[in-house]
């Protein structure tokens, strides 16, 4: 997640770098956007990759593969002597980010305790937020390509890690291995939560003697209609969308640019750093914050906070391009930018990780991951690439009004489809989205979870 985070943030230090005299690569405001959004395109390709891998060779497999591609990515960046062999790196970044994203949400979501999977995700977003600031700070101080040197070690820690991670229980059961599952399992969550292990058991059981009797065509048909796997997706969609105009993507890309506009009489690259430095500390707490508050308020909240903080900037640039403020001040908009920087690591930014661990069905879960992470993927890419020529055309104000707009509406979708996740486990939100009844979290404990087998094997059945 730092490697990610590094290449996530590259942008940010490369393209001011490549506009200094005697710079190596010489390149156009169209081809520095295309550096700045490329990496977006073929993440739909790694999205739609992953989920196969996942699924027959197992979730390590799929994890060994990611960071060697993100070497590679890194590699072909540090020998970069021309525009275009810059664009091939970051398009091998970009199809590693694509494979990664559903795989961390995946991987953590089924290894981890619904007591602790919140926080865990949030870290991994912590994590990525450090990769962030690391490589602002030290392409602040050094050659992009010394700063892309260091960034390559991230994936190389990344693969030892690896060797000793174990593999995943749910993808194991799926797989028919059961002893290893349960062995898994044990090691990494104990022994109380053994009830939850053979729920899973269960229900893996009884989706196989369904499927089994089904065409491969006619499977695809019955899975697209399942309302535990289009519900969740949709819900997908719009967090992701939320998540590309919320301001952390041109953030990490156009930081120096945002910066100039909006206060361009202080230190831009002092205000990035000390920016990162906030969303570090921000994301830092929001991983206690999950685990302690619901999954629903805090998303409206936290999106009506970052819409609310974008049209506060808006109105500022207005009023201050227009003469109709009699000052110009420097803590207003520093202010607003903190503000939104707040919403973005507290929720915008990993909550939808968060969910996107909770809600996906476990039999389709890498494949409606995919998916769902497409949205972030297109979304990223047109915010990205559109971003100079909306400056361009309706400055900076009306560009943070289009995304305030595009965040309003997706968090109405989310009112609709949204159930509160936080305290339940995975079979339990699966059963929701199936139309079942979800029970009180706070009774689940004293109830057996044997309790909602019936309704899932009648759902199955009918």
């Amino acid at each position: 997640m730092i490697g990610y985070g590094c290449g996530f943030g590259f942008p940010g230090i490369l393209l001011p770098q490549l506009e200094l005299p005697g710079s190596l690569i010489n390149v156009s405001k169209n081809q520095e956007s295309w550096l700045a959004s490329v990496s977006s395109i073929p993440m739909v390709f790694g999205n739609f990759l992953v989920p196969v891998v996942m699924s027959r060779a197992g979730r390590k497999v799929a994890l060994y593969a990611v960071t060697l591609i993100l070497t590679l990515g890194w590699f072909v960046v540090i020998i970069a002597t021309s525009y275009e062999m810059l664009l091939l790196g970051m398009m091998t970044q970009g199809f590693s980010f694509g494979m990664f994203m559903p795989l961390r949400s995946v991987y953590i979501g089924e290894c981890s305790s619904p007591r602790y999977r919140g926080g865990f995700l949030t870290s991994s977003v912590l994590a990525q937020i450090f990769g962030i600031l690391f490589v602002h700070f030290t392409g602040s101080l050094i050659s992009y390509q010394l700063t892309a040197l260091c960034s390559i070690s991230f994936a190389l820690i990344s693969i030892i890690l690896t060797v000793y991670s174990p593999e995943s229980p749910s993808w194991l059961a799926t797989k028919g291995q059961y002893e290893r599952c349960r062995e898994n399992f044990t090691w990494l969550r104990g022994e109380d939560e053994m009830p939850e292990l053979e729920k899973m058991i269960e229900t893996v059981n009884l989706l196989e003697t369904q499927e089994s009797t089904r065409s491969t065509f006619r499977e695809m048909i019955a899975v697209v209609k399942k309302k535990e796997f289009f519900k969740p997706v949709l819900l997908l969609f719009a967090l992701y969308i939320m998540l590309s105009c919320g301001g952390a993507p041109v953030m990490g890309a156009y930081s120096v640019t945002i910066l100039e506009l909006l206060m361009p009489k202080a230190n831009a690259n002092f205000w990035m750093v000390a920016l990162d430095c906030q969303r570090l500390l921000f994301t830092g707490a929001a991983i206690f914050v999950v685990n302690k508050i619901k999954r629903r308020p805090m998303l409206f909240f936290i999106g009506a906070l970052c819409a609310g903080s974008q049209l506060l900037m808006g109105a500022y640039l207005f009023a201050k391009n227009n003469d109709y403020l009699p000052f110009d001040s420097l803590w207003i908009p520093g202010v607003l930018i903190s503000l939104q920087m707040l919403s973005i690591s507290m929720g915008m930014q990993p909550l939808p990780a968060v969910i996107a661990g909770e809600v996906c069905p476990l039999q389709h879960r890498s494949l409606a991951g995919g998916i769902g992470l497409t949205a972030l993927s297109v979304s990223a890419f047109i915010v990205l690439k559109t971003f100079p020529g909306l400056i361009s055309v309706v400055g900076l104000e009306g560009t943070l009004a289009v995304y305030a707009g595009v965040i309003a509406a997706c968090l109405a979708v989310a009112w609709v489809l949204l159930p509160e996740t936080s305290g339940r486990t995975l079979q339990q939100i699966e059963e929701h989205f199936r139309g079942t009844t979800l029970m009180n979290p706070e009774t689940d404990e004293e109830k057996p979870l044997t309790y909602a087998a019936q309704p899932v094997y009648f759902s199955i059945q009918k």
